[in-house]
């Protein structure tokens, strides 16, 4: 009994420039003939090297997270925190909680500064309450002057940090502050804790920012 061979099915040239339809002479041809594999094999060895490039790019940051320690981790979450207080005072149009500036005036004096004119500050500091640098509501927007601790623009009469109070206040009432100020709870956050804040206020940041897109 003879078995007959089954014949390949035609394929479209992988050439964009030809596209021919054509019978495979052998497994795995993708194009008509070798002027067309000639035609796209530069083009297949950038597509190699970038796909090598993106694993090399994922296996460095794998090797990276791994080699991060509770420090860095803490560093990451606060930044994430920051982000979205700071992002989130600016799309509800507050101004800086220090010397009461609006964001117009803000960016019209201090606008050309490294990194923009804002801040996300913090009313109790992170030297004496490190327990409280993760808290949102310790975390307010401040101009570049008054996070860096300068008179210049603070409330006539008041420093950067009777005037943090005095705005605090005004925001969010005196027993709020006041409880604020007497919260000593220790927080010893772990490593997996720590990462899971930073998800959850880095996707709460992308989530403000595709609103307001």
């Amino acid at each position: 009994m003879t078995i007959e061979r089954k014949q390949p099915k035609p394929k479209t040239c992988k050439n964009p420039d030809c596209r021919a339809s054509f019978v495979p002479q052998r497994l795995g041809q993708a194009v008509c003939s070798p002027k067309c594999g000639l035609a796209i094999k530069d083009v297949n060895q950038e597509k190699a090297r970038k796909s090598l490039a993106q694993v090399g790019r994922a296996d460095i940051k794998v090797r990276k997270e791994k080699l991060k320690s509770r420090a860095d981790h803490l560093k990451d979450a606060e930044k994430a925190v920051r982000d979205y207080r700071r992002t989130y005072e600016l799309s509800i149009g507050s101004g800086c909680i220090s010397c009461g500036e609006s964001q117009e005036s803000i960016l019209a004096a201090q606008g050309w500064k490294t990194g923009g004119a804002f801040d996300a500050g913090h009313f109790m500091g992170k030297g004496a309450r490190p327990e409280l640098r993760l808290v949102p509501t310790n975390i307010w927007l401040q101009c570049k002057s008054c996070n860096a601790g300068s008179s210049k623009f603070a409330r006539k009469g008041e420093t950067v940090s009777r005037g943090f109070r005095a705005g605090l206040i005004a925001r969010i009432g005196l027993e709020a502050v006041e409880a604020l100020e007497a919260d000593h709870t220790p927080r010893k956050e772990t490593v997996e804790q720590l990462k899971a804040i930073t998800a959850e206020y880095r996707a709460k940041t992308r989530e403000l920012k595709r609103a307001a897109a």
